[in-house]
């Protein structure tokens, strides 16, 4: 049962984090730069973690620990890399290429993942977990390889959309024993503030105007606050290794937004890697 709840919390977390491309698409034709929305994104979505984390705090029966100099060099590490240098390149990504080849871009994270476990987390990859990785990877070469309307694959869609995959292998390597040691809630109040003023410094953003409050609003619940809290439950009750394959129905999801609402069309090929995706997903989230 808690494995499955595990699965089940990374799965909502996919489907929250897969209507970023719609948030991005709709504050991109307001006038919006991706860079923006970075910044902002960062900043509110760390206001809703800081909340939560205050609130939560009032009712704890002990004040919590202070973190040590090691876990504090690991939080801005992965501020500096979870959020500052990923929270720019997906929506950078998604501008440059569409929505549909972000997400897959966004999906070489398994293979870092797999290799970085084993490295950093000390976890024993098996055959299966290797055949799943593989088949997600290979659904994902089919789909940037497929081309189709309304997508644009070139040096800056391919170059941010990998630095995305990179950078969101951190949320299970770097981020895992923070959770485990701090909690998530309390580990996104502290990285996600700080992160949205290293982004505010670095890009200077516009003000928003009120349709693109709102907009971002949805954005810093529905796709941060609630994601990333669900990510934290999953990871604390299923390994790394696996729950990176569970989350990759993301990118499908995203590629049906980006057909229904955008005009977005995937080739055959494109179409026959999405459903090996799924196919691996769906797998993994049955598997002990």
């Amino acid at each position: 049962m808690s494995a499955r709840l595990g699965y089940l919390a990374v799965l909502g977390a996919a489907s929250g984090w897969a209507l970023i491309g719609v948030f991005t698409r709709e504050l991109g034709d307001d006038g919006m730069a991706a860079a923006d929305l970075a910044a902002w994104r960062a900043l509110l979505g760390g206001a809703c973690f800081a909340v939560h984390f205050a609130l939560g705090r009032r009712r704890a029966p002990k004040p919590a620990a202070v973190p040590d100099a090691s876990t504090w060099w690991r939080l801005a590490a992965f501020t500096l890399v979870g959020v500052v240098v990923f929270f720019a390149s997906l929506p950078l990504a998604i501008e440059a290429g569409g929505i549909t080849i972000a997400y897959v871009l966004l999906y070489t994270a398994p293979a870092w993942v797999a290799v970085g476990a084993a490295l950093l987390l000390g976890e024993r990859l098996g055959p299966v977990d290797w055949a799943l990785i593989a088949a997600t990877l290979a659904g994902a070469t089919m789909i940037v390889t497929s081309g189709g309307a309304e997508l644009t694959v070139n040096v800056a869609s391919v170059g941010w959309g990998v630095a995305s995959g990179v950078t969101y292998a951190s949320y299970y390597l770097l981020g895992r024993r923070l959770f485990e040691q701090l909690g998530a809630v309390r580990v996104y109040a502290l990285c996600l503030p700080a992160g949205g003023v290293v982004l505010l410094a670095l890009v200077r953003p516009t003000w928003p105007s009120g349709q693109q409050w709102l907009l971002l609003a949805c954005l810093a619940v529905v796709s941060t606050w609630l994601p990333y809290l669900l990510l934290g439950i999953g990871l604390s009750k299923v390994p790394s290794s696996r729950a990176v394959v569970v989350a990759t129905i993301e990118p499908v999801l995203a590629a049906i937004i980006g057909a229904a609402f955008y005009g977005e069309r995937l080739g055959p090929v494109g179409v026959l890697g999405a459903t090996t995706v799924l196919a691996a997903a769906a797998v993994s989230s049955t598997r002990r």
